[in-house]
């Protein structure tokens, strides 16, 4: 089976001959294992270590397109710019991190109107259209998955005007809110419309959309259902309408919302960072039934490189979430490079062993 049929089946709840599998790493983790002799450099993930899918993201979304980065502030350790988007953000020099918010230029509605014009119009040079051709090209040789991969509304407004003043507006003035949800909604799929006409379409659709931080959503359910509900479904809705499945990402505990975020149609939940509060087996008996899974995997039992610790997590859930034919093995968040690379490898091989189905 290869992985696009095994990804297919999951997604579709499905039979397979095993779970499927896919990852993320922070980029730190590719080249302190490239300098280690274990990856060659430029090598593909996928391709190195067997996964099921890969995925391109395509799409430019910052505000303003022809404003170049300037550097406002810079230290040893760290870097302060002002972007696109108005934004001035802090980023660490020597890691992958979180950028540090510090500053926006988007507060309030009336600063939305200024930018908003930006927006409106499918600007062809938001998309990356060789890159999108050359790792569809390449998941069709090797048989796998491929995912158009990006940020849905939540993930482009608050590089914009930043979480608390997304937030505030939410509950002040909700109208300015669900305007930038469906102003953004639009480009994505207007972008997308153009992207697919002219290099195919993709297998499935990977939306990016942290709407939580520990134990708790940034909204409550109703907020979601009234602002960024109507601004999912339009883009799920395209989607769905030219027959592809839709996988979304969400960090954070978004437990709440996830009744919802059905509702708006994805067809798989990934991520489920246990050190938020998320519960990878709850939910699958909650609603494996509507939707299949990837991740819930504690990405501290790999960095703890204790292969007594990735069993004990691997083993109380792997054996509970393969059933339904809905699951695709991936850690809770990215693999960071304090995991050795030989205890990596043991997680898979592991994974897969328990995530083989009876007769294959």
């Amino acid at each position: 089976m290869t992985g696009k049929e095994r990804i297919t089946r999951i997604l579709r709840h499905e039979s397979a001959d095993r779970i499927g599998l896919f990852e993320h790493f922070w980029n730190d983790t590719q080249r302190e294992w490239t300098a280690q002799g274990h990856i060659k450099p430029g090598e593909s993930m996928a391709d190195h270590f067997g996964f099921d899918m890969d995925m391109h993201w395509a799409f430019n979304m910052v505000a303003d397109l022809d404003f170049e980065s300037k550097v406002v502030d810079e230290t040893e350790d760290t870097i302060t710019y002002l972007d696109g988007n108005g934004a001035v953000l802090r980023r660490h020099k020597h890691h992958d991190t979180t950028p540090e918010h510090v500053d926006f230029h988007v507060k309030e509605r009336e600063d939305w109107e200024e930018v908003r014009h930006l927006l409106l119009q499918p600007d062809r040079r938001r998309i990356d259209f060789e890159n999108y051709r050359r790792i569809k090209e390449e998941c069709r040789k090797a048989g796998r998955f491929f995912v158009w991969s990006g940020v849905n509304v939540f993930e482009c407004i608050h590089p914009l005007c930043g979480h608390e003043n997304m937030l505030i507006g939410m509950a002040l003035d909700p109208e300015w809110v669900q305007d930038m949800a469906m102003t953004y909604a639009r480009l994505i799929v207007e972008l997308q419309k153009i992207l697919f006409e002219e290099e195919g379409y993709p297998d499935g659709i990977w939306y990016y959309e942290d709407m939580g931080y520990k134990g708790s959503p940034f909204m409550s359910p109703q907020m979601y259902c009234g602002i960024l509900q109507p601004a999912h479904k339009y883009t799920i809705d395209f989607a769905k309408s030219k027959g592809l499945p839709v996988i979304m990402h969400s960090c954070g505990f978004v437990e709440p919302l996830l009744p919802h975020m059905i509702e708006s149609g994805i067809d798989c939940l990934q991520a489920m960072e246990v050190k938020a509060g998320m519960d990878l087996v709850k939910l699958h008996r909650l609603y494996g039934d509507k939707i299949s899974f990837m991740g819930g995997i504690d990405v501290r039992a790999l960095c703890s490189n204790d292969r007594a610790e990735i069993d004990a997590e691997l083993e109380k859930k792997i054996p509970l979430v393969k059933e339904g034919f809905n699951y695709i093995l991936h850690t809770d968040h990215s693999v960071p490079c304090t995991v050795e690379y030989d205890n990596y490898c043991y997680f898979i091989e592991k994974g897969l062993e328990l995530g083989r189905y009876e007769g294959d």
